[in-house]
């Protein structure tokens, strides 16, 4: 067992720590959100987590039904919109305290240019015939959203144009160009709605994120667009192998993913009109594949919790893909747990890397005192809370103590949440009954009460103004503890200690 001491001084205040876990987050297509299903898990993550803001593909989609046309008596082709659907799901989503993150895409049929599709649910990826009809849609659609849910709050809904322009399996080709030429005339198109929407691009993946950022600030910059943000995803593994439906990851080391993370910081800030700019990122997760068995364990969740630490040194937000696991871009899945992205599984089962944003969401409001690749503390209501993690990329077998000393005086109780393949891993349990692909409500249950943090307390005594606390964290574990000075007193004739020892 590897031990680890910490000794965190009074009021040392070490390195700033953005913590923006709970900005965004991640979803599949819009038309989805009208299962009754993918409501019941949004509803759990919303209560559990919360987050402020909801992004995902497929608003433009035929499945959502916004887009016509109709020739007029004269023989005119003419647009009409039909928002019925829109309005379902975002009320749904407001009812819930979730504002959209608006994503433009994908292409109407009747609009699109070509009959490219992409997933199962065939999203068009080919450029509008009619540039002037996509922009009215644009317009009208922001119009709409204004009229049923008021400027004020329409407005601060951030505003992404497209979905990873630099594949040409999502944007026909790869076009560059064509892509430039979408944005520019989306973004005016939204900028003459209302100027105070703010607008954002080119949300591309890894590969040729480098390239595209560059060439795309510098089209903004010769086209003197007043960019409002930047955004692109960001994922973290290798496919090894596939298997039936799955597929098999490696992950990469958390250094190559901070590297590319800081190529677009560095290119946005070597332009005069861009420096300082925020950078989104959209999606980000270990895998970029919804069949991937890594989103489902232990692993995932220590990974992710070492990449919360750090995120926000260089971006605005992090929103990861995807709340849950009602996803169809390779079909319907087939099983209970299909690695899908989500933080819950069908049946609102949590997964471990639920757990890891539930627990850095009780950072929120602190001030941070230490951070390393192991943990981070913040001070926070009059005590200590963090969460610390056991990461690695492949299995080694090496469980860690932590010995953390923290100032109190008198005595501190600590509270302890492990989320660990012993504690909380209901894959195991499905696994041991059998991997039933639709499990039935008892088997349901079972997995619910599996997937439940284990819960410790202590109290320890000071000496000296500080209190020294061990925290075990086993491989691929994530611990969230509270060390709070213990206060009141204990009713007349209560002795813990008489029953504690006879």
């Amino acid at each position: 067992m590897e031990k680890i001491s910490v000794k965190v001084s009074s009021g040392g205040f070490v390195k700033e720590f953005r913590n923006n876990v709970d900005f965004c987050v991640g979803t599949g297509r819009m038309g989805l959100a009208l299962h009754r299903e993918y409501f019941e898990q949004l509803k759990f993550v919303q209560e559990e987590i919360g987050f402020k803001y909801i992004r995902g593909h497929g608003l433009f989609c035929d499945d959502m039904g916004i887009y016509h046309e109709y020739e007029d008596e004269v023989g005119n082709v003419r647009a009409e919109y039909n928002f019925t659907y829109l309005d379902r799901v975002f009320d749904g989503y407001l009812s819930l305290g979730i504002k959209p993150f608006l994503e433009l895409g994908f292409m109407p049929e009747k609009m699109a240019s070509g009959e490219q599709t992409v997933f199962y649910w065939k999203g068009n990826v080919t450029p509008p015939k009619d540039y002037d009809k996509w922009c009215g849609m644009v317009k009208a659609l922001l119009t709409h959203l204004i009229e049923r849910y008021g400027r004020d709050d329409v407005i601060s809904w951030p505003v992404e144009v497209w979905n990873e322009p630099n594949l040409p399996g999502f944007w026909k080709d790869a076009d560059m160009a064509e892509y430039f030429n979408l944005f520019k005339r989306t973004f005016y198109a939204v900028k003459e709605v209302d100027e105070r929407f703010r607008v954002g691009g080119p949300a591309v993946c890894g590969g040729s994120d480098e390239i595209w950022i560059k060439a795309f600030l510098d089209f903004c910059s010769a086209e003197k667009i007043p960019l409002d943000f930047i955004t692109r995803h960001h994922y973290t593994c290798e496919i090894d192998h596939d298997d039936g439906h799955y597929r098999y990851p490696s992950l990469t080391e958390p250094q190559h993913g901070r590297d590319n993370l800081r190529t677009t910081r560095d290119i946005a800030d070597s332009f005069d009109e861009f420096h300082g700019i925020e950078i989104h990122i959209t999606e980000f997760n270990t895998s970029w594949d919804p069949r991937n068995v890594i989103h489902d364990t232990n692993k995932n969740a220590a990974y992710i919790a070492h990449q919360l630490s750090w995120l926000g040194d260089l971006n605005e937000s992090y929103s990861y893909w995807t709340f849950g696991d009602v996803f169809e871009e390779q079909g319907i899945p087939f099983s209970q747990f299909y690695g899908g992205f989500g933080l819950a599984a069908a049946g609102c089962v949590p997964k471990p890397t639920f757990y890891t944003f539930k627990f850095y969401k009780q950072l929120k409001g602190g001030k941070c005192v230490f951070r390393s690749d192991d943990m981070v503390i913040v001070e926070k209501d009059g005590g200590y809370r963090g969460v610390i993690w056991n990461m690695n990329t492949k299995r080694e077998g090496r469980d860690k103590a932590f010995e953390i000393t923290l100032p109190c005086e008198g005595e501190c109780s600590l509270i302890t949440h492990t989320v660990d393949e012993k504690s909380c891993n209901p894959l195991k349990i499905w696994h041991d009954i059998g991997e039933p692909k639709t499990p039935t409500a008892r088997q349901l249950d079972l997995l619910k009460a599996a997937a439940v943090p284990a819960v410790a307390s202590d109290r320890v005594k000071s000496g000296g103004g500080t209190v020294t606390v061990n925290i075990p964290v086993s491989e691929y574990g994530v611990v969230y503890f509270e060390a709070n000075p213990v206060g009141g007193e204990s009713d007349r004739g209560y002795d813990y200690d008489w029953i504690k020892n006879n």
